[in-house]
């Protein structure tokens, strides 16, 4: 225990045998103080959490003064995650992969051409450039092979190329119509930050605040909203707004239970997208088994952007992960990995190699042309390959053999 600030703290816990800090107090100026501290005292590389728009606008200045090997702000994060989502209303998640990679995540209907479908089947009548890499079937996560059966009800995480989006969802039987208008249950960071990126999409956000002078901030921050006062928890409030109209609500105030509350009430009252806030997760297993559409946590934000760091710092170590990124509710994993000369799978056909269980080859990236593997592929000297799996651990490619 102590003041991540001090000199003298940070030499008993002892940086200078560091490799890393990370700075994630509440207040920027610790988190940047505490950072060149570390860089001057340990020499070591540093992470500072910085959430103050001003900085935030600023960040590659400070970040090059201070020597911040990464700076992490994860309401901006949280709202650029939910902009992909107002993107693709359809999708649950939208997973974009630096490989090329999208993984979209979407509820099966019940009357969906999808229901008793085999994933082989899926290939043929469906498409050949999309591939279901997860299945999540009550509190149950498959990687599925040819053999697995969708059903009505199931939440599926496909890869494909975004142009393939809309089609897809038109085929199965969602619908995909654009959204236009977007409610906001809360004035927070995250709040902002969304108005703000989505202010030049030519799509209306109505921000519900109860703090008068957070309103006129706001008000001053955002000419293109519409700012209201008054308790996103008013019934007769949202009525007024038009939230039966709205083409999206989200649910961003700092308190979680109201934003259960409020999406599961949006929820009854509109057909609108809805996207829900959650700070704690303890409860995480109960919050999936509502309605409350897709339900940001913008710690875990913090602790993915913080891990596939960690994990490009283990490359340089040995380890050939390039990225990991942790996916459907933290209960899966995608790895990034670069194929170097040594791999024990160059050339072999995917089907005649023995992977793990709950393993999948998602993509493979050939040269900046994504393929969707099949198994007549193979993996090459200088791919990058996406691995969808449940298993931990893995810091190999030659690790995905069983």
């Amino acid at each position: 225990m102590g003041n991540g600030t001090s000199y003298r703290t940070q030499k008993e816990a002892g940086i200078e045998k560091a490799d890393l800090l990370i700075s994630v107090a509440n207040q920027d100026e610790v988190n940047l103080l505490s950072c060149l501290i570390a860089k001057k005292a340990g020499n070591c590389q540093t992470i500072a959490r910085v959430r103050n728009p001003e900085y935030y606008d600023e960040i590659g200045y400070i970040r090059e003064e201070l020597g911040l090997s990464m700076s992490i702000n994860p309401e901006w994060e949280a709202a650029n995650e939910m902009a992909r989502l107002i993107q693709y209303p359809s999708a649950l998640a939208v997973e974009k992969f630096r490989g090329g990679m999208t993984l979209l995540r979407v509820v099966i209907p019940e009357k969906s051409v999808l229901n008793g479908m085999s994933v082989a089947e899926f290939a043929v009548k469906i498409s050949r450039q999309i591939l279901v890499c997860i299945v999540k079937r009550g509190k149950e996560i498959r990687i599925p092979d040819g053999n697995f059966v969708l059903m009505a009800g199931d939440a599926i995480s496909v890869s494909l190329p975004i142009r393939e989006a809309t089609p897809f969802f038109k085929k199965i039987g969602v619908p995909a119509n654009p959204i236009k208008s977007v409610m906001v249950a809360g004035g927070g960071m995250i709040s902002f930050y969304l108005a703000k990126i989505l202010q030049d999409t030519g799509v209306e956000v109505k921000i519900i605040e109860e703090n008068k002078k957070r309103c006129e901030e706001l008000s001053e921050a955002l000419p293109h909203a519409m700012i209201i006062q008054g308790e996103a928890i008013d019934k007769e409030l949202l009525l007024e707004e038009e939230i039966r109209e709205t083409d999206a609500f989200a649910a961003m105030t700092d308190i979680d239970e109201e934003n259960i509350m409020l999406s599961l009430y949006a929820g009854r009252e509109s057909k609108a997208k809805l996207i829900t806030k959650v700070n704690r997760i303890a409860f995480e297993n109960v919050i999936d088994s509502m309605n409350l559409g897709s339900v940001i946590y913008p710690k875990l934000i913090t602790a993915d952007l913080i891990l596939q760091y960690v994990r490009a710092m283990q490359n340089s170590l040995g380890s050939n992960v390039e990225t990991l990124y942790k996916i459907v509710a933290n209960r899966a994993e995608a790895l990034e990995f670069r194929v170097g000369n040594d791999a024990p799978m160059i050339g072999v056909p995917l089907e005649k190699l023995s992977l793990k269980k709950n393993l999948l080859v998602a993509c493979i990236n050939r040269n900046g042309r994504i393929l969707t593997p099949r198994g007549k592929d193979t993996i090459e000297v200088g791919d990058t390959v996406i691995i969808v799996t449940t298993n931990t651990g893995l810091n190999d490619l030659k690790d995905i053999l069983a």
